[in-house]
């Protein structure tokens, strides 16, 4: 959601700031605003819209400072505009701060504050810690205990860097349930919520934990507790190019992110596939198999497209391990006190690894004792963190908000993780190693339906001025058929449904007509022909079909208006393939209709509020 980014040093912060708020674009916003120290006062420039806006601006100003941070805001508290982005001032103008997260009592805090002759511009809850670190500055501490006191009197989360004009040479930053790295240079350091901000300048970084606090300068940082103790970081160096966070001369970076996938998928399982064994060696497990394999069961909390991944996971884990499967939202997880056992094991999906909910339910259930596992792709992320154990899924930075080869990579993950608890239970080594070839030649076969891109884009072009879609799917294409409908939600705002196919009969029927386009995901499979009867019931009712099916399906075609063709596979990967053209037909809908696809209205990429 929100993003941060700060620098202190001796050159002109202001170009990249800029810069850094384009590189956090991608997380979703709808203002921006850079705040600079300039003669030892505060100069804040802010614009409702795109960071381009911002840019103007600040250029017109010609505006330059060795210190500064910038933010791009997310609303919560007011509307998107000027008055109410980042960074905002104290009542006297002498400090200003940047916030990610929400602050649940600031309406209690402001209302003191109020009483004590403060007043407020803005309807954010960030003005609210401004004016309170203010109120400890003029009781005469410095500003690193203000900002201390401050915080131990705020309940909800934060990212915050504060920047005051007395004490020009620091930035102040804190962070709790919202995500806040460090970035170290020479005779120079930087802050953000992301190292995508910070990847052009420096490839060492500290990663803030919960209730720490530091001080930043340029010549180096000094990391407390919100009880003043002090706590030693290590530096961390993040292997990542700024090549990985470019478009590489494709359209969008969601386009980049689909056509990656024969790649992503082949770093997801480089090195764990252990064909002649038929085992999966998953490093980030070591020393948990034996737990992980004997639970009583596995529950998976996730939200959006990685839930969906989740759904998958559990007919991988409950077909070929015999081990009760959950999956939970995690957002529902965390508030209806679950029934957790000290046997059970709980695997946490989060491609960000800082998604509010999966984070705050993998701490919650922590505490009452299963084995909590992470699966996230971004190193060093919360969630990678906090867990007992995990596995990377290694897709690469995805920058696009509608999440695309971070959900294959998912599947592959889960895809290892159910092998390597199948084969210490009952699977054969034979078993095993034909599921590792076949996944091997997954991403040969997704690099053939990309090929098909040019077909899909045509198919696209027929159903730009559709306002329905209905997705259909059975088995372990259901949870396809309901990734297929967010990903055109997502992206279009076209209404889309994903159903069970059989659950159509039980409600959705009624919506069929010759407007309704209805996708079916109809791979030849164990229920192939019962998915045929749908496509029949459909087609009696004038419905326009598209179907995803196999290259060895010459039935289909008579039966539907669309036919995409893939290649086939063993049940538990098809997943992979079939919901490649269902991105592919996402996306092109969406350019088609003029819509900006890698920051849809609305939504952020990394959602680190509740």
């Amino acid at each position: 959601m929100c993003g941060i980014v700060g620098y202190i040093g001796n050159k002109n912060c202001v170009p990249m700031l800029i810069e850094g708020l384009k590189q956090l674009e991608y997380r979703g916003y709808d203002s921006a605003g850079v705040g600079i120290l300039t003669d030892d006062k505060c100069e804040v420039v802010k614009a409702k819209g795109k960071v381009s806006i911002l840019d103007e601006k600040v250029n017109n100003l010609k505006l330059s400072s060795t210190i500064g941070i910038g933010h791009t805001r997310w609303a919560t508290h007011g509307i998107p505009n000027e008055i109410n982005a980042h960074p905002h001032l104290n009542m006297d103008k002498t400090l200003f701060i940047i916030h990610n997260g929400i602050i649940e009592n600031y309406a209690i805090l402001k209302k003191q504050l109020i009483e004590k002759g403060y007043r407020f511009v803005s309807d954010t809850d960030t003005e609210v810690i401004s004016n309170l670190i203010d109120r400890y500055l003029k009781q005469g501490n410095q500003l690193f205990q203000a900002v201390r006191y401050a915080l131990n009197k705020v309940e909800g989360t934060y990212g915050i860097a504060v920047i005051y004009q007395n004490e020009p040479d620091k930035i102040i930053v804190a962070k709790k349930g919202s995500p806040l790295v460090i970035g170290v240079g020479e005779n120079e350091n930087f802050i953000a919520s992301d190292v995508n901000a910070l990847i052009a300048y420096t490839k060492r970084v500290v990663y803030m934990e919960d209730d720490e606090i530091a001080v930043v300068t340029k010549e180096g940082f000094n990391v407390k507790s919100i009880h003043d103790e002090q706590i030693d970081k290590a530096v961390i160096d993040v292997d990542m190019d700024i090549d990985e966070i470019t478009k590489g001369g494709y359209a969008h970076f969601m386009l980049k992110e689909i056509m990656e996938q024969p790649e992503s998928l082949r770093n997801s399982m480089r090195g764990r596939t252990l064909v002649e064994e038929g085992f999966a060696k998953l490093g980030g497990l070591i020393g948990f198999e034996e737990r992980l394999s004997q639970s009583k069961r596995i529950i998976i909390s996730a939200c959006g497209t990685s839930w969906h991944a989740g759904m998958v996971g559990e007919y991988m884990l409950e077909q070929y391990t015999g081990i009760p499967v959950e999956v939970e939202y995690a957002s529902e997880f965390r508030y209806r006190n679950p029934i957790i056992h000290h046997d059970d094991s709980i695997i946490f999906i989060s491609q960000s690894g800082e998604t509010a909910d999966t984070l705050a339910a993998m701490k919650e259930s922590k505490r009452r004792g299963p084995l909590a596992l992470g699966v996230c792709n971004v190193v060093g992320s919360s969630i990678a963190r906090e867990s007992d154990a995990g596995v990377y899924i290694h897709a690469g930075p995805e920058i696009g908000v509608a999440s695309t080869k971070a959900f294959t990579s998912q599947l592959v993950v889960l895809s290892l993780i159910t092998l390597l608890i199948a084969r210490k239970k009952t699977l054969s080594q034979v078993d095993g190693s034909n599921i590792i070839r076949e996944l091997n030649s997954i991403p040969e076969k997704v690099d053939k339906i990309l090929q098909l891109n040019d077909e899909i884009e045509a198919i696209a072009e027929k159903f730009v001025d559709a306002t329905n879609f209905l997705y259909l799917g059975r088995g372990y294409n259901f949870p396809v058929a309901l990734e297929g409908a967010l990903k055109l939600k997502e992206i279009s705002y076209i209404h889309a449904e994903g159903y069970p196919a059989a659950e159509m009969k039980h409600g959705p029927i009624a919506l069929i007509d010759e407007n309704m386009p209805v996708v079916f995901i109809a791979p030849k499979d164990s229920v192939y022909d019962k998915v045929i009867s749908n496509i029949e019931e459909v087609k009696a009712r004038g419905g326009r079909i598209i179907a995803v099916a196999t290259e060895n399906d010459n039935n289909i075609d008579s039966m539907v208006d669309y036919t995409i063709k893939i290649p086939n596979t063993i049940r538990m990967l098809m997943p992979i393939l079939t919901v490649i053209p269902l991105q592919l037909l996402a996306y092109h809908i969406a350019v088609k209709k003029g819509l900006d696809v890698d920051q849809p209205r609305n939504l952020a990429k990394s959602v680190t509020v509740e």
